[in-house]
């Protein structure tokens, strides 16, 4: 085979999974149109969990559960949201939100079971600026995974989180740095998880993402994905 007909194969054949679109939007800033609420839906005063404000969805984060997109599953893709946390009057009622990815439905009476922490991942969103990164703070794989850093802003400062899932790989990137890079068949397990919940390496890999009402009031103003597909097979090149 000649030279440079086979350099040109292996060019091809290391090119990376290409996205197959951009970035599309899974909120159209006016309704929830798409997503369903798992878990209550209002609080005990009777107010709403999840509305849509100003162009935002808001999450009163008195009620723990999860606004999860309807409409589709993804397998390998990448998600953009952009958030900020209302600032907290005490250290308890600290924003506390979370992104589930590749999960599935989560039902309250079965809840630790179902939720995307245990039944696949959660990227952890903490007004916790300036604190060291752990498995629990922002942009860690909630439990599993801590990130090598953490440049989130404080509450009411915007911030921006990307997630990209290709096969067993998780990305993520909090504000223009890429924090986390795991693998999740290298993970290791967590003690104290429910009977039933998989092992890292045993997570699905495709599923629904989720937005979560933990503690705090999180507003939302963009919900971004983009799906990544493998390149198609390339044609061998013309013979000499």
């Amino acid at each position: 085979m000649p030279v440079r007909r086979a350099a040109l194969l292996m060019i091809l054949a290391l090119t990376p999974a290409a996205p197959a679109d951009d970035f599309r939007d899974l909120f159209d800033g006016k309704s929830l149109d798409g997503w369903v609420i798992d878990g209550p839906k209002a609080d005990k005063a009777g107010q709403p969990v999840w509305t849509v404000r100003d162009g935002m969805i808001v999450a009163s984060g008195k009620v723990f559960g999860f606004l999860r997109f309807d409409r589709q599953k993804f397998a390998d893709f990448a998600l953009r949201v952009e958030y900020r946390f209302a600032p907290a009057a005490t250290p308890k009622e600290r924003g506390n939100s979370g992104l589930g990815i590749r999960t599935g439905v989560f039902d309250p009476k079965k809840s630790q079971l179902t939720r995307p922490s245990y039944a696949a991942y959660e990227i952890q969103l903490l007004d916790d600026a300036g604190k060291p990164p752990d498995a629990h703070g922002t942009g860690s794989l909630y439990r599993y995974a801590a990130p090598t850093a953490n440049p989130v802003k404080p509450a009411p400062e915007w911030n921006a989180v990307e997630v990209e899932c290709v096969g067993p790989r998780i990305k993520v990137t909090v504000n223009g740095r890429l924090v986390l890079d795991a693998d999740q068949t290298k993970l290791e397990d967590v003690k104290g998880k429910p009977k039933g919940a998989p092992a890292p390496k045993d997570k699905p890999l495709s599923g629904y993402v989720a937005l979560q009402s933990h503690s705090g009031r999180v507003e939302f103003r963009k919900v971004q994905v983009r799906e990544i597909k493998a390149p198609a097979p390339a044609s061998p090149p013309a013979g000499p």
